[in-house]
């Protein structure tokens, strides 16, 4: 698959997996494993990616007694979410056209 279509879908996808409510690492990679394996390093990349461009916050809490960082969407997260659901409708039309057989 082209690099950057990959990395698109994977930032759409882990900010799709805390769209409903903050979320940390090991959970994140555990949520989206019925879909896409993820390692913890491509998914800590994705995740400073995602904080630099404004798209989650980061905080920390303790959790037994360890610090955890929580992410949390923002609305330029939600935004990017809602403006790949318009993309992937094209990519669709592509797909549907590169798929068809012609006797």
């Amino acid at each position: 698959m082209d690099i950057q279509l990959k990395r698109g879908l994977l930032d759409v996808c882990v900010l799709a997996a805390i769209k409903n409510e903050d979320s940390y690492g090991y959970r994140i990679i555990k949520d989206l494993k019925p879909c896409i394996e993820l390692s913890e390093s491509t998914l800590y990349t994705i995740l400073k990616r995602l904080e630099a461009a404004g798209m989650l916050t980061v905080r920390s809490a303790e959790h037994d007694g360890r610090l955890r960082k929580y992410y949390h969407i923002t609305q330029a997260g939600l935004r990017r979410i809602e403006e790949f659901k318009e993309e992937w409708k094209e990519v669709i039309s592509i797909y549907r056209f590169v798929m068809e057989e012609k006797p």
